[in-house]
């Protein structure tokens, strides 16, 4: 990234400012009809969190759903979870600045967020799942590699790095609320929380299934007409494009100094903005989205494999509309600023990248689009924020009381996971009034990278390679977690930079320079954990052959005459 504070613009942080003050309020939107839309949206959603509550019977059903979700509503709360409001905004507003490259970061997610996840690692983790009758993405790791310790210790990660995350989506929400309904941000964040905290708390994960795909499809109508009527308003997808190339004159000199070559080309190959967009964003994110625990176990929650197959087709358009269609109207932004004001959307607002998207909807849109999109906005914060309430809970009640200091001995396996969701939404609502935004949107690229470093190497181990052992999966964690914490502490500038310990320490700002300090630690640290896997695992003793029979001998559950089998809950 190009300095200390660069990478605050990349990652939408700033996420106190993600919608910018009186920025709504100034644009003459119809409050008491926004009210009307907003008391509705409420009613809807906790209607669905009442059903959701009543179809909980049992502690399969708080924890995975039953195990029998269907494929549109696995997959449209799948991709409602993976998008937030800064997603939307901030990586919007990125696109704005640096052009359409950021779209094969949406290629990357359909390919391996959706395509790869649900046709080659989801089957196996379902099958896998329910034969080792886990429930969540720890306990699957722990009953694969038969270790109490290693479920704990990934409990332990998710429930201290998480909560960061959360808060980050919490702030932009109460932003977002503050900015259009006028009450202050204490309010705001409580009000938010508490409505979300409800419905996850009482109803468990069939609650949050059913308002995460209505807040999907709120999300995916909202994002549709935005595509639409920027074409419309721009006369034409080649009128559109054709404007937006010819505006390639006006990069601003800072930008082209680190490859920027215009809106619809790529960056300059090997210069620190493609790294950036490459390393940091298309790989970072597009690659992190398999080992998000958070997502990983929806696969778990469905009915069967052909559920899964099914859900493609669903995931797919859902992922490009929510993040493709903000990488596409982003930097058609600049066509619209440009002919409305003389200057291309970064400049027009004042430098805010995060704040691009928003004046541009106020600016371009009609007055009922505005309506839509604050309630798409609330929806992407709403489905995210549910989802990470329940998994940080399930990690702390579940994974770390229930399964780790209890050693399982207790049945009281939701009200642990309850437990644990009040403990986790209080540290991500402390962190909420307490840290800046930058410090948090760090943090959720953080937790994004890490994940991918500490968790994939050894959940794919787990799933295809029968010869993976206890100790190579926790070696595999273990270097992941270290390297990925080494790199961005005394290496990678945009974190080692303003945390200083490098330059205290050694008297250098980062211990390496040039393209080193703009490469991700997850091109340094994921490959590290593989080759720490492979090499572990070969060097200690192989799993129990009989526990390598049950679940590698390729058989499912599909084959069994029974229909009624593949959909029972374990």
């Amino acid at each position: 990234m190009f300095d200390s504070s660069a990478f605050t613009t990349l990652s939408a942080s700033s996420v106190n400012d993600i919608i910018p003050p009186d920025l709504f309020q100034t644009s003459g939107v119809n409050l008491p009809a926004l009210l009307i839309l907003i008391c509705l949206y409420l009613a809807v959603t906790l209607g669905l969190a009442w059903y959701g509550f009543k179809q909980t019977k049992n502690a399969s059903d708080y924890m995975i759903a039953g195990r029998k979700t269907n494929s549109l509503v696995m997959a449209v709360s799948y991709g409602a979870t993976f998008i937030s409001t800064s997603a939307i905004i901030g990586f919007g507003g990125v696109a704005a600045a640096y052009g359409m490259s950021l779209l094969w970061l949406a290629f990357l997610n359909i390919l391996v967020g959706i395509i790869i996840a649900f046709l080659v690692f989801g089957p196996k983790m379902r099958k896998m799942g329910k034969a080792l009758h886990a429930s969540t993405f720890p306990e699957f790791i722990g009953k694969r590699f038969e270790s109490r310790g290693l479920q704990s210790w990934i409990g332990l990660f998710i429930a201290a790095t998480m909560p960061l995350y959360a808060a980050s989506v919490l702030i932009g929400s109460a932003r977002f609320i503050e900015t259009t309904l006028g009450v202050n941000y204490t309010t705001a964040l409580l009000i938010f929380t508490v409505i979300v905290a409800v419905y996850v708390i009482v109803g468990g994960m069939i609650s949050v299934m059913y308002t995460d795909a209505f807040q999907g499809g709120i999300m995916f109508i909202g994002m549709f007409f935005l595509l639409v009527l920027t074409y419309v308003h721009l006369g034409g997808v080649v009128e559109a494009h054709t404007a937006l190339s010819n505006l390639a004159p006006l990069v601003p000199e800072k930008l082209a100094a680190i490859g920027h070559q215009g809106w619809t080309a790529m960056p300059a190959f090997g210069s620190q903005l493609w790294w950036t967009i490459i390393s940091s964003l298309t790989l970072g994110v597009g690659i992190g989205i398999i080992a998000q625990p958070q997502l990983a176990v929806r696969f778990m929650m469905v009915k069967n494999t052909k559920t899964l197959k099914r859900a493609v087709l669903a995931g797919g358009p859902f992922i490009f509309m929510m993040a493709g269609v903000a990488y596409i109207v982003g930097p058609l932004s600049n066509v619209f600023f440009y002919n409305t004001t003389g200057k291309i959307a970064l400049d027009a607002v004042g430098g805010n990248i995060d704040a691009i998207i928003p004046v541009y909807i106020n600016s371009a849109m009609p007055e009922i689009f505005v309506l839509i999109f604050m309630l798409s906005l609330l929806s992407a914060a709403m489905s995210t924020a549910g989802s990470q309430f329940h998994t940080m809970g399930t990690a702390v009640g579940y994974d770390l009381i229930r399964n780790g200091i209890l050693r399982g001995k207790s049945a009281h396996t939701i009200l642990y996971t309850r437990i644990g969701i009040v403990i986790t939404i209080i540290i991500a609502v402390i962190l909420a009034f307490e840290l800046p935004g930058s410090i948090i949107a760090r943090a959720t690229a953080i937790f994004m990278g890490m994940c991918t470093a500490a968790f994939l190497p050894m959940y794919a181990g787990a799933l295809f390679w029968p010869r993976m052992t206890k100790i190579g999966a926790y070696a595999s964690f273990s270097v992941g977690f270290f390297v990925s914490v080494f790199w961005y502490v005394f290496v990678h500038a945009a974190e080692a930079v303003p945390i200083g310990i490098c330059q205290d320490l050694f008297g250098v700002p980062t211990l390496l320079s040039g393209t080193w300090a703009y490469v991700d630690p997850i091109l340094i640290a994921t490959p590290l954990s593989i080759i720490v896997a492979i090499v572990v695992s070969l060097m200690t003793k192989p799993p129990a052959q009989k526990m390598v029979d049950d679940l590698f001998d390729g058989k499912d559950e599909e084959e069994e005459k029974d229909p009624a089998v593949a959909g029972s809950s374990s």
